[in-house]
């Protein structure tokens, strides 16, 4: 079954969106998670906005350099509870275990 590239990337934005709501939220952590390469993590963050999805960094208290966290602050249209029911199907679509 061939998948189209608007639907893995599609599906890949609600599965990173989804991992940094359940607390997966920094680049290293969402590497060792899925096995994607940084640029894909980053880019797939940096387009979160393209849904509507509200995805902030916020820095640790008394850092200087950029360590932090990402937060989801606000899905938009998404039903993030859709993403929690069909993850099994959403995993499978991007060959993720």
């Amino acid at each position: 079954m061939s998948i189209s590239k608007t639907k893995s990337s599609f599906y890949r934005r609600l599965y990173v969106a989804h991992l940094i709501d359940q607390g997966i939220a920094t680049v290293p952590a969402l590497l060792e998670y899925t096995g994607m390469p940084r640029r894909t993590a980053q880019d797939t963050i940096k387009s979160l906005s393209d849904l509507d999805i509200v995805c902030e960094f916020k820095q640790a208290e008394g850092e200087r350099h950029r360590s932090g966290r990402y937060e989801i602050q606000e899905w938009g249209a998404i039903n993030k509870q859709w993403i929690a029911d069909n993850l099994t199907d959403i995993k499978a679509v991007l060959d993720y275990p």
